[in-house]
This record gives structure tokens, C-alpha cells and sequence, in this order.
């Protein structure tokens, strides 16, 4: 157990430099009024999470340890956006299509939603 938590500790902080050091590749002192480190990000996160579980679904997850380390570590520490969609299709692929619908639903505007409380309470304090 020790392990896989150094596993995924150790992804997570290597996806955290990457996220970083996308960020500073778009914007290199630029101000844009578009977050579009955030979407290259995010939309890489998705693309590589998509080939590591392809990847780990057809050898038969016999890489357990390799799956914590960039799956649920870089791609989590890169992006919690990749394992939002990898859980959307999980539903879609298993034909909760509803649940799907809802879970991709609910997340965006409870997200946006909490975000907002979590700012407005700070202001009122």
C-alpha cells in the first residue's frame, strides 16, 4: 500500500511540474484572456489517460504499477479533467448513458457553482 501512495505521490508531482511547465510555455509573459494552458492541458491529459488505459485494457492491466504511477498519478497531478472523461466514458461505454449525462452535468455546474460559494465566502469574511 506504502508503495502504490509513493507511486501515485511521485505521478502526481511530475504531472504537476508538466502542468506548470505548459503554462509557462503558452504564456511566456504574455497576458491572455483565453486560458488556453489550461485547455492544452486539459485536452492532453485527456489524450494521454485515453492511450495509457488503452494501453493497460489491451495487455490485461498486467502493468499495476505503472498504470498508479502515470495514469492516476501524472494524468491526476496534470489533470483531475482526464479522469472526469475517462469516467464519463466509463458510464457511456457500460451504457448508463443517463448516468453519463448526469455525471458530466452535474460536475461542470456543481463545479463552476462551488467555485463561485467559495468565493463569495471569502469575500464575506
Amino acid at each position: 500500500m506504502i508503495k502504490n501512495i509513493i507511486l501515485v505521490g511521485l505521478g502526481g508531482a511530475l504531472g504537476s511540474v508538466v502542468r506548470y511547465l505548459i503554462s509557462v510555455l503558452v504564456y511566456s509573459g504574455k497576458s491572455q484572456s483565453f486560458p488556453w494552458s489550461t485547455l492544452l492541458t486539459n485536452f492532453m491529459g485527456c489524450l494521454l489517460l485515453g492511450l495509457l488505459l488503452g494501453y493497460f485494457q489491451k495487455n490485461d492491466n498486467q502493468y499495476q504499477e505503472l498504470k498508479l504511477l502515470l495514469a492516476i498519478g501524472v494524468c491526476g497531478g496534470m489533470t483531475t479533467f482526464s479522469t472526469f472523461s475517462a469516467e464519463t466514458l466509463n458510464l457511456m461505454q457500460s451504457g448508463n448513458l443517463l448516468a453519463a449525462g448526469l455525471y458530466a452535468i452535474s460536475s461542470f455546474v456543481g463545479g463552476v457553482l462551488l467555485l463561485y460559494l467559495g468565493v463569495v465566502l471569502i469575500r464575506l469574511c
